[in-house]
């Protein structure tokens, strides 16, 4: 049975749960933080915490596929479990792998994570278009087809990201907002919010002069440890901000491995998330 789309599913879980998104990132350093070793028990017992602490009630998680890959199929054997358990408390699962590639290549990625058969099946994907937007075709596809979606990388917040997404098209605009432009046409007519979304950082400051009103989702990172604070949203994505998807990491991460501080962390963004948005 095919699910219900995703960006219907998203809408309605941000509504009831507050649209905070909390990252499963166990790379080295938080894991000897927690007093783990950088090993398979290690990133099974970190991961499996995180989704005990705030799986049944944040909107969505996060999970880093490489910090999971670096393990080979054992780290695998455990993001799909982690996968399985945060969906099966109430969370969508958005993979963060930000793949990206052509034909079949591209269409196997998202048979990977897209595919409602796949033991990594998510609710939607991270990936890249920097190859053009027509490469992620397979991935549209297949995510319309098994009720899932799409967070397309268009104006990230790592320095190096500028080269290419702030390149000025034949046409005038940049290769950021050539981006969103084909969300809008991805997700147009779609009710109460498409499927395909974008991954625009929190840190970016003022971005009146791109179209956010993707009628999409918008993947906000950066805020917590890299600088951007829940104050910052409005002035970042103006009359978007209630379709923004807000990405903590480290900022609730660094509370573990104690469940009751890691989701008393979540709480607490959660709730000045909400404030910021009743105050908009």
């Amino acid at each position: 049975m095919t699910l219900e789309p995703f960006g219907a599913r998203l809408r309605r879980a941000m509504d009831e749960r507050g649209p905070l998104c909390v990252g499963i990132d166990p790379h080295r350093s938080l894991l000897v933080e927690w007093g783990l070793n950088d090993d398979v028990a290690g990133l099974e017992r970190f991961s499996r915490t995180v989704v005990e602490a705030v799986a049944g009630r944040v909107a969505v998680l996060k999970p880093q596929s490489a910090f999971f890959e670096r393990f080979g199929s054992r780290g695998i054997a455990v993001l799909e479990k982690s996968v399985q358990e945060a969906r099966a408390a109430g969370a969508l699962v958005v993979m963060d792998a930000k793949r990206g590639d052509i034909g079949s290549t591209m269409a196997a990625y998202a048979e990977s994570f897209l595919h409602k058969d796949a033991p990594l099946f998510s609710d939607a994907l991270t990936v890249s278009p920097y190859l053009g937007y027509g490469s992620l075709s397979p991935a549209v596809a297949l995510a319309r087809e098994n009720g899932a979606g799409l967070f397309v990388l268009a104006l990230t917040s790592n320095p190096e990201g500028g080269e290419v997404q702030h390149a000025v098209r034949a046409d005038g605009r940049d290769v950021g907002a050539t981006m969103l432009a084909h969300l809008t046409v991805e997700n147009a007519g779609e009710e109460p919010l498409g499927s395909f979304g974008a991954v625009v950082g929190a840190t970016l400051g003022d971005l009146s002069s791109y179209d956010l009103a993707v009628n999409g989702p918008l993947l906000a990172p950066g805020v917590g440890a890299q600088g951007a604070t829940p104050a910052d949203l409005p002035g970042v994505f103006g009359s978007v901000l209630r379709n923004v998807v807000p990405n903590v990491s480290r900022g609730v991460l660094r509370h573990g491995p104690d469940v009751s501080a890691l989701r008393d962390a979540a709480d607490r963004f959660a709730d000045e998330i909400r404030v910021t948005l009743e105050s908009s």
